[in-house]
């Protein structure tokens, strides 16, 4: 029995989502898809996938690896060579067309949001390069933009501080759903910061202007930039090794955020020593509010940021995570988001 094409359209964005962002070719829905050409010899399944992964528009524009476009079109033609269905040109022309590009040490991810907009991130190849983890998205990054898109009311027109921004995939998608008043991406590795940039820019946020840096340990200048009626969108400089409290209230924050940075005791301790820095209390008088998401890789590691916050009195609490699952990342992988609280409660409080 040939499938619908209702049922042919809806595994081809399951195949979109996973493509477009990236991930391991074994995490495909391949199966269905198997069992969808074995009840038929009709290609249209194969060719709907196509259309939404290699050929469509944005991967054209942004596209994911060469080596992974070249894989992932070669999984399809094996696919497709076991059905007994007409032969597809589009898959081959695509699969020649892409044997035929040169590969680079960059590629684009892509992730499609609720309202149907997409962020698109370029990241390098390489999990390590220039000597930082920081130029991939990470899992707790997706996770946190996730938790975000459900909560948009804890961003919505507050000024929103982000440590160890990386790629920007978490401040621009709070930046395009959830409509906060300021969003400050902070890093402090210079490559890093360029490419985070440029992906801002990707994403339609246009560079404004040059502004003066704050000066002292934040070093060079910062960018502003801004997107047409939307937040005021600032990439900074950020040192933990060398930041004041002085420097830190200057971004008048509402809500901090971090994913992904509690992964080294050494930085765990550094981070917790710029918490330590921040104000109590953002300039409406109201505390602060803290977010941090990690992917518990070790145990002890995390153990490790859970004792370091009570051993300098913050505060800590689990937040659920988010419900839905619009990104594509592992499922298995165990996250974790805390609310931090800085404030000690008053003794003679109720």
């Amino acid at each position: 029995m040939a499938a619908s094409a209702a049922e042919a359209a809806r595994l081809a964005r399951r195949f979109q989502r996973g493509f477009l962002a990236g991930r391991r070719l074994a995490e495909l829905p391949w199966e269905d898809l198997e069992q969808m050409l074995s009840d038929s010899k009709d290609s249209s399944p194969l060719l709907a996938i196509l259309q939404k992964t290699v050929l469509h528009p944005l991967c054209l524009k942004y596209p994911p690896s060469v080596k992974y476009r070249r894989r992932f079109l070669s999984e399809l033609v094996q696919k497709h060579e076991r059905t007994a269905a007409e032969p597809l040109d589009e898959l081959y022309e695509a699969l020649g067309s892409v044997f035929n590009t040169e590969a680079s040490t960059h590629c684009h991810k892509s992730y499609i949001l609720p309202s149907g907009d997409a962020v698109t991130v370029r990241e390098n190849v390489a999990v390590i390069s220039q000597g930082t983890t920081g130029l991939v998205t990470w899992d707790a990054g997706l996770y946190l933009a996730e938790w975000a898109l459900e909560h948009p009311l804890v961003f919505t027109d507050r000024k929103i501080l982000e440590f160890g921004s990386g790629t920007g995939l978490t401040g621009i998608t709070i930046c395009k759903s959830c409509l906060p008043r300021a969003y400050t991406f902070s890093d402090h590795h210079r490559g890093v910061l360029e490419e985070l940039s440029e992906n801002i820019r990707l994403n339609g946020f246009l560079v404004q202007s040059e502004q003066p840096g704050l000066g002292g340990t934040m070093g060079r200048d910062h960018e502003k930039l801004v997107e047409s009626q939307g937040p005021l969108v600032t990439v900074a400089e950020l040192d933990w090794e060398s930041v004041t409290k002085e420097h830190l209230a200057r971004f008048q924050a509402d809500v901090i955020l971090a994913a992904d940075v509690v992964y080294d005791p050494d930085l765990t301790e550094s981070l917790v020593a710029v918490l330590q820095k921040l104000p109590d209390c953002n300039s409406d008088g109201l505390p602060l509010e803290i977010f941090v998401a990690s992917t518990c890789r070790n145990p002890d590691t995390y153990c490790h940021f859970q004792r370091t916050l009570e051993h300098v009195g913050i505060r800590w609490e689990d937040v659920p995570g988010p419900q839905n699952n619009f990104f594509s990342y592992d499922q298995n992988t165990k996250i974790i988001i805390l609310k931090l609280h800085l404030q000690h409660p008053s003794p003679n409080s109720d």
